[in-house]
């Protein structure tokens, strides 16, 4: 199984790889081939009814490839229905989440995690890569036990996914926040929540409540701004 540069996490395989119409000759039927990630755009969208961002996120990757994949298996799956052939789901280039950090979203409340916000004065810090604090949430079974505000001791972005790390986060709710930092991010195994915005408090209840409002797209270039522009209510300064 090829693995992409970014990769697409799958939190369950079908049940069912095969289905085809009853009293049909295999042997001379179309086979229309689904991969298991254009299954599971499927699962997340239609059967557990998340939006694209919320199935964006648990799949990791951006807004627009979730796009591409769902048309794409909905046109499989209605070919299908309509022609009578076969379809197969298998293949593509995906990794299974083994560990609740990979699949935050869809795990939550099902062990212990530590989830992050970049803060400053009770609120979600705008800039990733500006943070003075972060204030970190222990979760068990789905409720806050307990919250500790860090500092980062003047770390830069490059620096602060290995302090997340170092410090058992496996899920970060953010402002603004760059490239750079975002790939990072992944390669530490951190599931990432861009663009929210408001009481840091409350931007982590409507997480475990599945009701966070974030844009996996959110950006944030310091050195690219142009005069006046800022991330959220925070400039990038």
């Amino acid at each position: 199984m090829a693995r992409p540069g970014k990769s697409r996490f799958v939190c369950r395989m079908p049940i069912c790889g095969e289905f085809y119409p009853a009293n049909t000759d295999l042997q001379t039927t179309i086979q229309i081939m689904l991969s298991v990630e254009e299954y599971e755009t499927i699962r997340l969208i239609d059967y557990e009814g998340k939006n694209q961002q919320e199935a964006a996120a648990q799949m990791n990757v951006s807004r627009a490839t979730i796009q591409t994949l769902y048309a794409s298996a909905r046109q499989k799956i209605s070919r299908f229905l309509v022609e009578g052939t076969r379809l197969t789901i298998d293949g593509g280039s995906y990794e299974l989440c083994g560990f609740p950090k990979q699949c935050a979203f869809e795990r939550k409340g099902d062990s212990t995690m530590k989830i992050a916000v970049t803060y400053e004065n009770g609120q979600v810090f705008q800039h990733f890569g500006h943070t003075e604090q972060f204030k970190v949430y222990t979760v068990e079974d789905g409720k806050i036990v307990s919250s500790e505000i860090v500092d980062t001791n003047g770390q830069g972005h490059g620096a602060l996914a290995g302090f997340l790390f170092d410090g058992g986060i496996s899920t970060l709710i953010c402002g603004g926040i760059g490239g750079g930092a975002r790939n990072a991010l992944q390669e530490a195994g951190i599931t990432l929540y861009p663009g929210a915005s408001g009481d840091a408090d409350a931007q982590v209840e409507s997480f475990l409540q599945g009701k966070l409002q974030y844009d996996p797209e959110t950006m944030c270039n310091h050195h690219s701004h142009e005069e006046g522009h800022s991330c959220g209510e925070h400039g990038c300064h």
